[in-house]
């Protein structure tokens, strides 16, 4: 079809998304964007993946956008579908990651009326979206989705919000030309900021580099490895970005967030230059702010990031780059220095990391979570892409598994509970030779579990490694370090999650020690389809860095 002939209002949206290189929707139907739906199903370019509910869809959408680095696209309709949408933009927008949520809205007739399901999109998304907004005028289809595409992707990536008038949708014979596919910026770095950033660090006694963030990619992390190691510094990744930097590399000195190596914790405190490279540096990152305070009163701070609203935002920088992110790391790895000696720090911090990241050999539970990790080492591919929501759970992962893989974490940021099968089911869509784990917890697993229905029926192999120990494993900690002693509302009566796996016509085993676990692990690796090894633990076992029930309550 020509970009130029008269089309439908609904047809011309799905052109426009084609034209921009989208090959993938998520949604749950609704009646107020029928004439979208039923141009998708004419549309062989697009695959769309029909969900259970609208959190499930816009959690895909998001962990697609961060697998693809394009916007992961989402329709839903108004009212309850767009509300409950908004647990995912709330964490594409944290998370910066690109995402584009098309909402069916009322007839523009019955507008201020407070019609069925009436919300005001761009008031309601407004203050957690780059941009919301709604299309009243069909001819305008192909400048908004253009807009939203851009905007989506550039500086800082994040979610747009377009809201569709159902009777916009149903109008024909328009016109309007769809648009060429728009371009990301990349904004190559400053030459006299990279040399006096290697001044800089050149002067250090001990620098330490914090990466992973906005526009991270699999280029980027190529040749910031490749500079990292030229120059030995010790790289840190931020919270729930540790696939930033290959695990094997000899710089790679751990994880910052919940639970991190006290030694890499002292190490970021003594440093006197801190590169920070596409991170935001986040409550999580930076344990409240208190690991980096934004002032940084002893600390050089070089902070990269792609858009320049974000420097000197949060943390005052010493020297801000705007850049993106694969031209400034290519820029880095190219740079031609003869000045800097490189530093013996980087592979310490690797071998501290090393030894933290090691599981121990002798179990302390009858599920000892640390073996548990120990046997998913031995027996899942490096480069398994790990998905997870949040929860106390998530800390085993973080500490003991390699993320070999770019990409190869998908965990929010936000720390939102019930990200995690929802984006296993994204993963296993988007890369189906690869082993997909949805590493859930099972406060965390039953927020999304709905979605193990949206891979039966796509016929998904994904595997749900569960710990279970009956409560809100995070809020238990809490609680007893805050009230020792007085549990109140944490636990939680769970189902035989295994033979709810049997049910959508998967696989499950349930396990209660560790030889149990991995003679289900040894079986599940055999399989396809949905496995679910449904893991019954120790609720004294509350978190990887050591925290127990009875420790927290006896300090």
């Amino acid at each position: 079809m020509s970009s130029t002939t008269s089309r439908s209002a609904s047809r011309l949206l799905i052109d426009c998304l084609v034209e921009q290189g989208c090959d993938r929707v998520f949604t749950v139907p609704g009646e107020s964007f029928l004439p979208a739906l039923d141009a998708l199903a004419d549309c062989e370019a697009i695959d769309t993946v029909t969900c259970r509910q609208e959190g499930g869809v816009t959690f895909m959408a998001c962990a697609d956008g961060a697998m693809t680095g394009k916007p992961g696209v989402a329709f839903v309709t108004r009212g309850p579908g767009a509300t409950n949408a908004s647990i995912g933009v709330h964490v594409a927008m944290q998370d910066s990651q690109p995402m584009i949520l098309f909402v069916g809205d009322v007839d523009r007739r019955m507008k201020d009326r407070e019609g069925f399901q009436e919300v005001d999109f761009p008031a309601f998304f407004g203050p957690i979206a780059k941009w919301a907004a709604k299309i009243d005028h069909a001819e305008r289809i192909p400048e908004y989705v253009a807009r939203a595409w851009a905007t989506a992707m550039s500086g800082r990536p994040g979610p747009v919000v377009l809201a569709l008038p159902e009777d916009m949708l149903h109008e024909d014979n328009i016109a309007a030309p769809v648009r060429p596919a728009v371009t990301k910026p990349a904004q190559a770095p400053c030459p006299d900021a990279m040399a006096t950033m290697m001044r800089m660090i050149g002067d250090a006694a001990a620098p330490v580099a914090i990466v992973g963030g906005a526009g991270w990619n699999e280029r980027t992390r190529h040749y910031f490895t490749e500079f990292a190691e030229r120059i030995g510094i010790p790289v840190a990744t931020a919270f729930r970005r540790q696939d930033a930097l290959p695990p094997s590399s000899s710089v790679y000195a751990g994880n910052l967030g919940y639970g991190p190596n006290p030694k890499l914790i002292k190490r970021v405190k003594e440093a006197d230059v801190l590169l920070i490279v596409g991170a935001r540096m986040g409550e999580a990152t930076t344990d409240g702010y208190e690991l980096v305070t934004p002032d940084h009163p002893d600390q050089v701070v070089i902070h990269v990031h792609p858009d320049a609203n974000e420097l000197n935002s949060v943390y005052r920088a010493d020297l801000p780059i705007c850049a993106d992110m694969a031209e400034f790391a290519e820029s880095a790895a190219l740079w031609e220095d003869g000045e800097t000696i490189p530093f013996d720090a980087g592979a310490h911090a690797h071998d501290e990391w090393l030894e933290w990241n090691t599981p121990r050999d002798e179990a302390q539970f009858d599920l000892d979570l640390a073996l548990a990790m120990k046997k998913a080492r031995e027996l899942l591919p490096a480069d398994s892409i790990i998905c997870n929501g949040a929860g106390n759970f998530a800390g085993w992962w973080h500490r003991y598994w390699p993320y070999a893989g770019s990409p190869s974490q998908l965990a929010p940021t936000a720390g939102a509970m019930g990200y995690g099968v929802p984006a296993a089911v994204a993963a296993a869509r988007r890369f189906p030779d690869r082993t997909v784990v949805a590493a859930t917890g099972d406060g965390d697993f039953m927020m999304n579990a709905q979605e193990l229905a949206t891979a039966a029926q796509y016929g998904l192999d994904l595997l749900v490694i569960l710990f279970d120990n009956s409560t809100y494993g995070t809020i238990r900690m809490h609680q007893e370090r805050e009230y020792p002693g007085r549990e109140a509302s944490t636990h939680l009566a769970n189902p035989d999650f295994a033979m709810m796996a049997q049910s959508y016509g998967g696989w499950g085993a349930r396990v209660e020690n560790n030889a149990q676990f991995d003679k289900a692990l040894e079986e599940a690796t055999s399989r396809k389809g949905i496995r679910l090894i449904h893991c019954i633990t120790d609720i004294e076992q509350l978190s990887a860095a050591g925290a127990t029930v009875s420790g927290l309550r006896n300090r």
